[in-house]
């Protein structure tokens, strides 16, 4: 029997052509999952940030970008601008809470350690505040961003690294 009883979570590294994927797990991600966060207005400026394809897959080029993969298909990412800011984590909601989101914020953090970080920072939505916090990300200050005519919150969170060779 080939068919596998456990489904297989990967990672693999961004691709240029990976962009419209990814564009469309931010849409389901910030439609489905923000909607208790989030008016419609706002969920509608937020998505119209993936309108502008080129821009997109120029942001997500220009970072460390890292692709979740389920069985093959991508199911979520996670990009680091710099050698410290998580700048994008979403997953498709249908994969939300299995495990995917954790198993891209290790991989960046060790990255992250590797290039010499000392902390991990993210705007965290309100959505993924509790998400991070959970892994050890410490709210430091409130934020309200202007986008596509709306003003969205969100919290900016750091995380301390322990550098390479010292235990945590």
């Amino acid at each position: 029997m080939s068919a596998s009883a456990h489904p297989k979570l990967a990672l693999r590294p961004f691709l240029p052509q990976d962009a419209p994927f990814l564009a469309d797990i931010f849409r389901a991600s910030i439609e489905e999952l923000t909607g208790d966060d989030y008016s419609g207005a706002q969920q509608d400026a937020w998505i119209s940030s993936a309108d502008d394809m080129e821009g997109f897959a120029g942001r997500l080029g220009k970072q460390l970008t890292l692709i979740g993969t389920l069985n093959g298909s991508p199911v979520g990412f996670i990009s680091l601008a710099g050698t410290e800011q998580v700048d994008m984590l979403f997953v498709h909601p249908a994969v939300a809470g299995s495990g995917v989101a954790k198993m891209l914020l290790d991989a960046i953090e060790k990255l992250a350690k590797a290039r010499g970080a000392t902390r991990l920072t993210t705007d965290a939505s309100d959505t993924a505040l509790g998400f991070f916090t959970r892994h050890g990300f410490v709210p430091q200050q409130r934020n309200t961003v202007a986008l596509a005519g709306e003003w969205l919150a969100n919290t900016t969170m750091h995380k301390p690294l322990t550098p390479p060779g010292e235990r945590s």
